[in-house]
């Protein structure tokens, strides 16, 4: 039988794991949410899930890859009779969030290419549009997006085929730090732009936005915590299988507990980086912009470089690669996710290696439903689930989020009650079925430290199934009514 190949290094592995969590649920999703959300009340609510419910659910995820040496499917067969279907949750969350994943690293690519336009001052640049005008040319050539989504598809497909050593591994550990050194430079400029201190206020001081008008009313504090609570687990690429898949290619002599703090911690870090590239150079440049939204990241940004004068194209060009590098990074890790059961069973069936037919499988799967999203133009045309169900006879006529446009559906499917869920069921896995002895088994197998399983006991038996049934309801309250 043919070896499981794994990471080279635990640098690698680190980077890879990161680059799978750094992706467009920081760049795009956390700015959007915590612009939506009042800002700081956000952020506080997003560190409190991170600490009780990120880092227990990221050990656990990490511990059972690593244990069965399995993909997501493969890892809840061996390990528990209750929930051994529990690995199709995970899969199909990451197959679902992966076609409109490429769909919008699609629309990143094309920014891309406007902003070289705008530096060169050739004729495929925005011209004479201003962020709003570029965006809705985007939506109304549904031709163009669905030729830039099927390019990032067929990207993601081609580092995938590579393997995980041979491709995931050496794009992480190359692009992960460019990544970062891309997004210094950012919030460098933008925060050294005349008014980005609103911007800084509204992130970081308690009740600022309220006090001056930036937001009517207080947010409900129930729907911040469901809305931080499917942020955390989209950016931490939590409930999707993809931590289950890594772990499994991760060395028993590495570290569990200090890899899931590095991750959680790194991402983290890389969100509130996004925030600082963003909402300041919205307050500076962009003050009657949108603070969430599609249009923060594609509309307000693109004013923003704008705005910039001679230096925007270059600063657009940076910031829209290092969203499309983010993308890529967490790209390769839902389709490992999808494609790694289908690998490992071929491999223990003594077929041989069947990565590169897989991966051209999973990536045909995830460019029809990106089609699918580029076509609907974030519901400004096509047929979206609600048209199919009859819910809106005028285009007018409001509708639940789940039924508004494709990508909001596979994301309420995905994020809204699978993610959750999937930890929820874990959790209970882990705390109730299996016990967290197993845990702790797998992370000091190799006479490892795991200096936080008292709070990993406590958390994965009671408050993390708490927590999760919080985001779980309030998710579903907010998406389906």
């Amino acid at each position: 039988m043919e070896e499981r190949k794994g990471f080279g290094s635990n640098f690698g592995f680190l980077m890879a794991a990161i680059g799978s969590a750094v992706g467009l649920g920081n760049i795009w999703g956390f700015p959007n949410k915590m612009g939506a959300n009042g800002g700081f009340t956000f952020l506080i609510i997003y560190l409190i899930l991170a600490a009780c419910c990120g880092f227990i659910v990221m050990m656990g995820e990490l511990a059972l890859g690593r244990k069965t040496g399995r993909g997501a499917i493969g890892a809840y067969k061996v390990l528990s009779k209750r929930f051994k279907w529990l690995g199709w949750l995970g899969v199909l969350s990451a197959f679902l969030i992966l076609g409109f994943y490429c769909a919008l690293g699609g629309y990143c690519l094309k920014y891309v290419t406007l902003n070289v336009g705008n530096l060169f001052h050739a004729g495929f640049g925005t011209g004479t549009l201003d962020g709003a005008g570029v965006f809705g040319a985007l939506m109304a050539n549904q031709g163009e997006a669905v030729i830039y989504g099927l390019i990032f598809v067929a990207l993601t497909m081609i580092i995938v085929m590579g393997g995980v050593g041979g491709g995931i591994e050496k794009v992480c550990s190359v692009g992960m730090p460019a990544l970062f050194v891309m997004l210094v430079i950012c919030i460098i400029r933008s925060c050294t732009l005349e008014g980005a201190s609103e911007g800084l206020k509204y992130m970081f001081v308690p009740g600022w936005a309220l006090a001056n008008g930036v937001i009517k009313e207080a947010p409900d504090f129930f729907s911040v915590v469901s809305t931080a609570g499917g942020q955390m687990f989209f950016s931490l690429s939590l409930g999707m299988a993809a931590m289950i898949t890594y772990g499994s290619y991760l060395d028993k002599k590495e570290n569990l507990q200090k890899n899931a703090i590095i991750i959680v911690v790194m991402d983290t870090l890389v969100a509130l980086m996004a925030g600082l590239c963003v909402i300041p150079g919205r307050f500076a440049l962009d003050p009657t912009g949108k603070l969430g939204g599609p249009s923060l990241l594609f509309v307000t940004m693109q004013n923003v470089f704008d705005r910039m004068g001679a230096a925007g194209p270059i600063f657009g060009i940076l910031f829209y690669l290092l969203v499309v590098f983010a993308a890529v990074s967490s790209s390769i890790s839902l389709l490992e996710a999808v494609v790694a059961h289908f690998v490992d069973k071929a491999r223990d069936e003594g077929k041989g290696d069947k990565r590169k037919l897989y991966s051209l499988i999973g990536a045909i799967g995830a460019g029809i439903l990106c089609v699918i999203v580029c076509l609907d133009a974030l519901g400004n045309a096509g047929i979206s689930p609600a048209d199919i169900l009859g819910m809106r006879v005028d285009p007018s006529d409001k509708v639940p989020t789940w039924s508004a446009d494709w990508l909001d559906f596979f994301d309420c499917i995905a994020e809204g009650i699978l993610m959750p869920l999937g930890a929820l069921l874990m959790s209970i896995m882990y705390g109730w079925e299996l016990g967290p002895e197993v845990v702790h088994a797998e992370a000091t197998c190799e006479g490892q430290k795991f200096g936080a399983y008292g709070w990993f006991r406590i958390c994965i038996k009671y408050i993390t199934p708490l927590a999760m049934l919080l985001v779980l309801y309030g998710q579903i309250k907010e998406f389906f009514f």
